[in-house]
This record gives structure tokens, C-alpha cells and sequence, in this order.
């Protein structure tokens, strides 16, 4: 009688990562930029780059080439304010699901619920080789454990989301991914669990995974030093003075450096886009009085402002998961920024 797999319908067969990277190879000046790109992003948290990091993008993609579209403008946009930001483009390829829903190009590329998921990896590998030679480096939050063997060598900042931030996979995970990984707070705000990440994931770690080759195999990390907290708001948002500064306390306690980044968008936003504006200009505000451990912001951004459901036809250019700002508005934002930072 068989016991297992009683509720698996059909097992798919999935491309390797290998396989994938030698159909879509980086090159060398690939590589060189991204490895430049980490370590700006260390710097700046690290202080020796007096700049502020700014990951803004799409809250998903779901077309490639609106995204390649994006990352055009961005790009120039990120040239002009480059002495006092540091550009990064969220490129957010898997979606957490509080129940259902749409989970993000990787597993439903054709938005029709039919999850072609090799497809998803070679759309989000293509896209992320056209941004990346496009100047501009990309960040991702890292969801499923095992997609990251497929794209990771092109990510300069890593997240592991608040929907994940107590999972001791995603800890373990973040422990040997290549790059600066940002951590967020618990959906209801609680700080001190994504520390507890923060402090797991600087250790070493062995645990079950897959090589490149997508064999299995117990991977051995050395610990990632470079982790650091994000504030994205809870039950009620979290970016005022004294809720960062409440944040450095926790920090310092844990014996840790107490550089964070804020999320302007989610619960810091109130679900409401356009309000990302003003938690952006509060951060720089607490930053100007004195606040140099602020080190970075997060943004929603994309062609288009607001949402929309998932249907046909589809508005080009913007996003069918969380509103965003447009991108004349994000364009406005990081120029006033950018001033308020050299005044």
C-alpha cells in the first residue's frame, strides 16, 4: 500500500541551474559590476560611503519588458543623483501569499495560473541580465530556498522578507547567500525576531539544498556578516525618531551595528503609495539632524502609479500586486531627495 505522495498529482521535471546559467551566461563585466555593486552596498553600511541607499522598483514584475523599460529610465535617473544615492532596482520576482494569490513570475510567468516555472526562471534570469547592463545593479527578496541558484550571481542586495524572517531555512539561507542581505520585522512589528535573524545568520550553518548542477547536497556556509535590519511598519508603521531609535537601542544590545534601512511602502505607508513621499522626507529629515545610522530606503515604484487587477487587457507599466509611485513621481522624489542630502 503506498503512504506517500498521496496528494502529489504530477511531478514536473525542472531545468538545473547550470543549465540555465549556460544558456543565459553572465560575462565578465557582469560579474565585475556586481561584485563593484556589493561592495558600494557594504560601504554605505559599513559608513565608509557617506551615501544613502535607495532600493526602489516594481513591487513585482510581471513583464519583463515594462521592467527593462523601467530600469532604462531608472538607470539615468540613478547617474543624476549618484553623489548623494545609490540606486539599486527591486526586482522582485516571487510574491508571499498571506492565503492565495498570485506568487510571482517565477511560478506563474503567464499570469494564467498554469506555473511554468522554467519559464519563469529563464524570463527572470534574461531580465536581470538586461538591468544589470543597463548600470544599474538589483536587489530580491529570497523566498523559496532553492531559486536563488539560479540568479543569485546577478543580485547585489538580498531580503528575506517578514513573512519569513522567523523561518530558520530562510536564516540559513541568508548565512551563505554573496551578498548584503536586509531583514525585515515581523508583519505586527516586532524588531527583536529579525535581529535574532540578523545574529543566526552572521553564524556558520550546514544545511540541505541543492548545487548547481540541482543535485542535492549539503551546502556549508561561512555566515554572512553583511545582514542588517529594515523597518517596514507593522500594526502600525515604525519609521518616526523614536521608533528607529528604539531600533538602534535593540541593536546595540545584540552587540550589533546599528545601521538599518526603512521601508517606505507596506504597513510604513498604510498600504497608500503616494504616502511613501512623505516617509521618504521624514528618514531624511531624522538623517540631516543627525540619524547617520539610517543607511538606506526602500520604494515601490513603477511606470505607471497604483494597481490593477489581474485581467485583460493589462495597463503597461504598472504593477498588479501593492501600489507604487509613478515614475515621474519617484523621479521627483529622489531629485528632492537628493538635494535635501547635499544642502
Amino acid at each position: 500500500m503506498q503512504t506517500d505522495n498521496l496528494r502529489i498529482t504530477r511531478t514536473h521535471p525542472l531545468i538545473s541551474p547550470a543549465v540555465l546559467e549556460e544558456e543565459l551566461p553572465h560575462n565578465d563585466a557582469d560579474a565585475a559590476f556586481v561584485a563593484r555593486s556589493r561592495d558600494t552596498i557594504k560601504q554605505i553600511f559599513d559608513g565608509t560611503d557617506q551615501r544613502l541607499l535607495v532600493v526602489v522598483g516594481p513591487c513585482s514584475i510581471h513583464d519583463t519588458a515594462a521592467a527593462t523599460d523601467y530600469a532604462g529610465q531608472l538607470s539615468e535617473l540613478a547617474d543624476e543623483v549618484r553623489e548623494q544615492l545609490f540606486c539599486v532596482m527591486r526586482v522582485y520576482f516571487e510574491k508571499p501569499r498571506t492565503i492565495v494569490g498570485w506568487k510571482g513570475l517565477i511560478n506563474d510567468p503567464d499570469l494564467d495560473g498554469t506555473y511554468n516555472i522554467n519559464k519563469g526562471l529563464r524570463l527572470a534570469r534574461e531580465v536581470l541580465l538586461k538591468i544589470t547592463r543597463a548600470g544599474l545593479p538589483a536587489a530580491t527578496e529570497f523566498l523559496d530556498t532553492t531559486f536563488g541558484q539560479y540568479y543569485a550571481d546577478l543580485i547585489s542586495w538580498g531580503a528575506i522578507g517578514a513573512r519569513t524572517v522567523e523561518s530558520q531555512i530562510h536564516r540559513e539561507l541568508a548565512s551563505g547567500l554573496s551578498m548584503p542581505v536586509g531583514i525585515k520585522n515581523r508583519t505586527d512589528g516586532d524588531v527583536a525576531v529579525a535581529i535574532d535573524a540578523i545574529r543566526a545568520a552572521a553564524h556558520k550553518h550546514i544545511f540541505p539544498s541543492l548545487t548547481k548542477d540541482g543535485a542535492p547536497a549539503i551546502l556549508e556556509t561561512n555566515g554572512n556578516p553583511d545582514c542588517h535590519l529594515v523597518l517596514r511598519g507593522g500594526l502600525q508603521p515604525n519609521y518616526d525618531t523614536a521608533c528607529v531609535k528604539q531600533a538602534q537601542k535593540q541593536l546595540r544590545a545584540a552587540a550589533l551595528d546599528p545601521a538599518l534601512m526603512i521601508d517606505c511602502s507596506h504597513a510604513n505607508s498604510e498600504k497608500n503609495p503616494t504616502l511613501q513621499t512623505r516617509v521618504a522626507h521624514d528618514v531624511v529629515g531624522q538623517r540631516l539632524a543627525g540619524n547617520t545610522g539610517i543607511r538606506g530606503l526602500m520604494i515601490e515604484s513603477n511606470l505607471v502609479a497604483g494597481r490593477q487587477e489581474i485581467a485583460q487587457p493589462l495597463t503597461y507599466g504598472q504593477s498588479i500586486t501593492d501600489g507604487c509611485l509613478g515614475i515621474t513621481e519617484t523621479r521627483t522624489l529622489l531629485q528632492e531627495l537628493a538635494e535635501h542630502l547635499a544642502s
